[in-house]
């Protein structure tokens, strides 16, 4: 749908939730609060404009994927989406040709699997389907691939969903902290309380993470989000187990209307 008061604004819905937010004019417009904390990662990364190589696991309108080919040109990107008919209607009406991305339709984690070892930056998971994150990528297994495909002090970012008592998230933060030497997660005041559901970002990396100016970056937004990590992040999962393939699960089920628009 198109955004009536920003030209060249754009939303994806899927099934009523909110998928996506492009803006055609301005690529580095970032509208839903967590995709902005995903492009504050980006920029702390690496030294501004520095090209990245990075794989988008789940891609709806491609936002970020966009971001980067912004504020970082000449960066290769590949992104997997498992709906086909949602990259052709996406090509249609959103396209993004020239800007050194690639979609590729098919499983995230099978895409994932079938990366070079230490070939890309940045692995970004932000996959639901319908509402809910698939359990095949939740478990160890799962994150063992993308760090394989990372270079040294490249970094995974998943962009999860949970509330109180936040059962799903621990357990996710003891998974990637299995993996990764060093991890960090980032979600707002109010759903790291249990107040409410919302986005959770999982950051992990075999080197250590910029968490001092991706902290100062999160606290500057609209909505500012706070950033866990070292001891207090030890405390948050403890008690929390690592996931295995064998025992993964969906996310857990939104409350109605908690993503819903209109």
């Amino acid at each position: 749908m198109p955004d009536l008061d920003c030209e060249g604004g754009w939303l994806l819905t899927l099934d009523g939730t909110p998928q996506s937010y492009v803006d055609l004019r301005d690529p580095t417009h970032l509208e839903f609060e967590y995709t902005r904390r995903l492009g504050h990662l980006t920029d702390a990364l690496a030294p501004t404009g520095r090209p990245l190589d990075a794989l988008h696991l789940g891609g709806g309108a491609l936002t970020l994927p966009r971001y980067l080919a912004a504020t970082r040109p000449g960066s290769r990107q590949r992104v997997a989406e498992a709906d086909g008919p949602l990259v052709d209607l996406v090509a249609e009406v959103l396209p993004w040709t020239g800007q050194g991305i690639e979609v590729t339709v098919g499983d995230a984690r099978e895409v994932l699997r079938d990366t070079p070892a230490g070939s890309t930056d940045l692995v970004v998971a932000d996959v639901f389907r319908g509402s809910l994150t698939p359990a095949h990528l939740t478990s160890t297994e799962f994150v063992a691939l993308a760090a394989a495909a990372l270079r040294p002090g490249g970094c995974y970012a998943a962009n999860l969903a949970d509330s109180a008592p936040l059962d799903f998230a621990r357990a996710q933060a003891a998974t990637v902290r299995s993996v990764f030497a060093h991890c960090c997660l980032v979600a707002e005041p109010s759903v790291l309380r249990g107040r409410r559901f919302g986005n959770l970002l999982l950051i992990g990396s075999g080197e250590p993470l910029p968490v001092q100016p991706l902290a100062r970056r999160l606290a500057a937004d609209p909505f500012p989000a706070r950033l866990v990590a070292d001891e207090e992040l030890r405390r948050l999962v403890r008690g929390a187990h690592p996931v295995t393939d064998e025992h993964a699960r969906p996310s857990p089920t939104p409350p109605q209307g908690a993503f819903s628009i209109g």
